[in-house]
């Protein structure tokens, strides 16, 4: 999966994902028009405006995800530059798979280049599920916002990401139990008979210290 800038050939997959996130909104009409070519037209306003920030999220290559933000200040109001997010969605099916961690990275490392010091996101009102994402990340209240810093928000974003990367690896019990047993099946599969030891004069002796078999002579053995 990957997170990069929107071309204007993503238009129409932009416009796509904007719908589908009204579909799910419970308040779809504060989200988009439902109405495609204006949406477009929107959509490609915000892509031309100079700040704009639009990203496409892709797993596998196919368009799964979309953030919208702006680069915003300095003002009468602010001294510094801030990046507002306006809206981060991803596919009920590409769930679960840090496409939303992704995106927001992308946009964190935007945020730095342009001296953006903190990231503000307004998450619809009712939307659970984005307060919760947008907790866990370190966003606080901030009046009708949530903010975090954008120093902070990295942190976050790789402790997460390296954590996730652990629990990939991390092999289940079970499986660990199924290895074990098939090393063992394996060793006495190999394993001589005594008749065969006898034979030939040698013994075999496991070496726990290093998991390797070895071969000593059987007079050497006490």
């Amino acid at each position: 999966m990957q997170a990069r800038a929107a071309l204007p050939e993503d238009l129409d997959d932009l416009v796509h994902l904007c719908l589908e996130a009204r579909k799910e909104a419970g308040t779809g009409a504060q989200l988009c028009t439902d109405d495609t070519d204006r949406l477009r037209r929107q959509l490609g306003a915000l892509l031309a405006v100079d700040g704009g920030i639009v990203l496409v999220g892709t797993l596998d290559d196919q368009p799964a995800g979309l953030l919208l933000g702006r680069l915003v200040g300095p003002s009468l109001f602010a001294d510094g530059t801030s990046l507002a997010l306006e809206a981060i969605y991803v596919l009920g099916t590409a769930r679960r798979r840090g496409l939303g961690h992704t995106l927001l990275a992308h946009a964190a490392g935007v945020a730095e280049q342009n001296g953006a010091a903190e990231v503000y996101a307004a998450p619809l009102p009712g939307a659970r599920g984005m307060q919760r994402f947008l907790a866990r990340l370190g966003f606080a209240p901030a009046a009708a916002f949530r903010v975090a810093g954008t120093a902070a928000l990295q942190r976050r974003l790789q402790h997460d990401h390296g954590a996730a990367s652990v629990a990939v690896r991390r092999p289940s019990s079970r499986g660990l139990e199924d290895l074990i047993a098939r090393r063992r099946q394996a060793r006495a599969a190999r394993q001589p008979s005594e008749a065969d030891q006898a034979g030939t004069g040698v013994g075999l002796r496991i070496d726990r210290a290093v998991g390797v078999v070895r071969s000593v002579p059987l007079t050497g053995r006490r």
